[in-house]
């Protein structure tokens, strides 16, 4: 039989990074749900005034823009991973003579 694995260690600020990153990744997914909101409880037959349609389409979309904001203060561009060159193979002007 097999030992246990160690637990993973996942360093805490790269992990909070990543999770940032997948909720800003989100947050277009979350706008089209909520615009698409009024649609689903407008079926009633009565549809709302355009006036209140327009201040909730623009009151989501500086939501959007505030929430976009926030995410952006919690990221950390020195541990940006789409930054760092994939594994490439070494060239000759890499080696030491």
């Amino acid at each position: 039989m097999r030992p246990p694995a160690p637990p993973l260690f996942l360093e805490r600020r790269s992990y909070r990074q990543r999770r940032v990153r997948d909720a800003a990744r989100l947050l277009p997914l979350l706008g089209v749900v909520l615009w698409l909101m009024p649609l689903m409880f407008a079926a009633d037959g009565d549809p709302a005034p355009t006036s209140r349609a327009m201040i909730y389409i623009f009151g989501v979309w500086l939501g959007l823009i505030a929430a976009a904001a926030a995410l952006t203060l919690g990221l950390d561009p020195a541990t940006d991973d789409s930054a760092q060159p994939a594994d490439t193979p070494e060239t000759t002007a890499d080696r030491p003579d």
